[in-house]
Parts: C-alpha cells; structure tokens; sequence
C-alpha cells in the first residue's frame, strides 16, 4: 500500500499557520508529512521561510505522523550540527523521523558569504557529510578534513532507532548515485517515463529503501482559481536546473519568471478543479512504485485543499 504524506512548504506559510495545517491533514487521513528547509522562498510573493527544524519538533509532538525534511548540509549547515539535530528528533519519537539529503540550491546558501561550488564539487560535498552523520549517528567520535572540516564531533544524544538518510534526485545520473548511500529515494513529479527511469536507475544500482515522490499540485473550486493559484505562487519553480540550482534571490527568480506562462507552469504543477482527476494521476504515480507519495498543494490557503483531497481523494487511491 502507498502512503499519502501533507508537504509542508515553509517558503509559502506562516509557521504557525503550517502546524495548523499540517494537523487538520492528520485528522482528513493523510498517513505522513514531510517539510522543505529553506532560507528563502522562491518568489518575493511566497513571502515566508520559517526555520524547518524548530518547526519539526512542534510538528512531531503536535501530530503523531512519521515526518520527514529534505537538508542539504555541507554550506548553510555543518553536518555535525545536522547529526545532532536528527539523532536528538529520533531519539524524541522513535521510528517517525527520516532526512533527506540533497546538495542543495544556491538561494540558500549563498548566505553564508562562501563561494558557491560547482556540481561536481557539490556533490563530493554531500557525501563527505553522509559519511560524517552516518558515523556520528552510529556514535563514533568524528574529525575529517576534506571539502567539510569536522574536529572531534561525538552525538552525546542518539536515537535508539537510526532514522533513515534518503537521497533527494531529480536526474537518473543522481539517483544512481543515490544508491550508492542512500536508505531511500526521493524524487518530484514529472512525466510518467521519467519518473520510471529514475526509480529504475536507483533500484538497478542495488537502491534499498522506500522510493518516494513530491507531486505539486494546485486544486481550487473551478479551473481558472486552480490555475491563477498556480501561476500566482509556482510560476518560479519551473525552471530545471542549473538555473534552479544556481540563482541567489527571490527577487531574481521573480525576474527570471515574469514571462513564464500558465501553460508553462501547468508542465510542472498538476492543475484541475476535478477531484478525480486528481486521484486518477496519484495512481498513475503510485503504479510507478512509489511508496510514499507527499501532496503539494501550492496555494498558501490549505483548509479547503486538505478537507476536500480528504474527503474525496484519498479514498480513491489505491
């Protein structure tokens, strides 16, 4: 059976407005939640970016959902302080918390005043700080020096249930390598052969662990609300990298976006008014042979979304 997760997109609501949010889900019937990480929205008009991890132990005390975030140490974040923060929120609730680990976006860690590193570099980046949270949450006392410097790190706090490191991709290359490390897959949605290859690239590279998806959505009472919703707040986030990867401001991806389209936006965001319509593309993705499969809603007014997905959609996914 596929489990359907809440997202809970910072970038777009107030914190307290997401735990709202994020509990009303749990009483509609959604089975899990997951949460974005961000510094910075995508979009001027988005208008938050609470800091997830304060947010998440609110979450998982408020909720009794397994919850997930996807993190990219190594800039922003040191990874030793990255293991601490997952091994003191598995060791609070056991079993319901997983991280998902990406090399991240440059709209988040330029903050840091550090020069923004090249793909390749990224990537030996995130390793290195896989291997340094893998140790420091297996116990060891951890010092390495590579492109992360680490002194003599020791978890004085960790969980009795290791929770779970998953790789985030969007590319095949990315999640063959994923396979390499990873507990499990995340990925977003897209076309349906896309979405194949990848999975198919990670399980044939020996990848264990759940596979799970992100699909964004925009619902509304008619078309057009659906639509105006999703070009209003989306319109940014259709961009593949390395322009995703590699612009620094929300002001500049609102620039980069004035033109696109609603067309545009509706290559990437499943639009409609109609429930089952809904419904029938998150069986498509499930047949797919994703596990987890966490719903988007990209408007920032989520009530009526939860109420009605729960009432009327989640029954109708297999």
């Amino acid at each position: 059976m596929t489990t359907y997760g809440f997202h809970s997109s910072h970038e777009q609501i107030h914190p307290a407005e997401l735990l709202k949010a994020v509990t009303r889900a749990e009483q509609a019937g959604f089975g899990a939640a997951m949460s974005s990480d961000h510094f910075s929205p995508w979009s001027e008009r988005q208008g938050q970016s609470g800091f997830a991890w304060s947010w998440l132990g609110a979450a998982l005390q408020a909720t009794e959902l397994p919850f997930g975030v996807v993190n990219a140490p190594g800039q922003r974040y040191h990874p030793a302080i990255i293991a601490q923060a997952i091994g003191t929120l598995g060791a609070m609730f056991p079993g319901r918390f997983w991280a998902a680990l990406g090399s991240g976006e440059a709209s988040n860690e330029h903050i840091t005043g550090d020069r923004w590193p090249r793909k390749e570099l990224r990537m030996a980046r995130l390793r290195e700080c896989v291997d340094v949270i893998r140790a420091m949450l297996a116990g060891d006392e951890v010092s390495h020096d590579g492109l992360v410097t680490v002194d003599r790190a020791r978890l004085w706090t960790r969980p009795e249930v290791l929770p779970k490191l998953v790789g985030a991709a969007v590319s095949v290359e990315t999640a063959r390598w994923c396979a390499e490390w990873a507990d499990g897959l995340i990925t977003v949605n897209g076309p349906l052969e896309k979405l194949r290859e990848v999975v198919g690239a990670y399980r044939d590279a020996g990848g264990k662990g759940k596979a799970a998806l992100q699909v964004h959505l925009s619902w509304a009472e008619n078309d057009e609300e659906a639509m105006a919703i999703a070009h209003d707040q989306w319109r940014s986030n259709v961009f593949s990298p390395p322009v995703s990867w590699d612009l620094e401001t929300a002001e500049l991806f609102d620039v980069t976006s004035a033109d696109v389209s609603p067309s545009q936006v509706a290559e990437v965001v499943n639009v409609s008014s109609d429930l089952g319509w809904h419904a029938a593309r998150l069986n498509e993705y499930a047949e797919v042979g994703f596990e987890e499969i966490y719903l988007h809603h990209v408007g920032q007014e989520q009530s009526a979304y939860i109420d009605a997905f729960g009432a009327k959609v989640l029954p109708q996914l297999h």
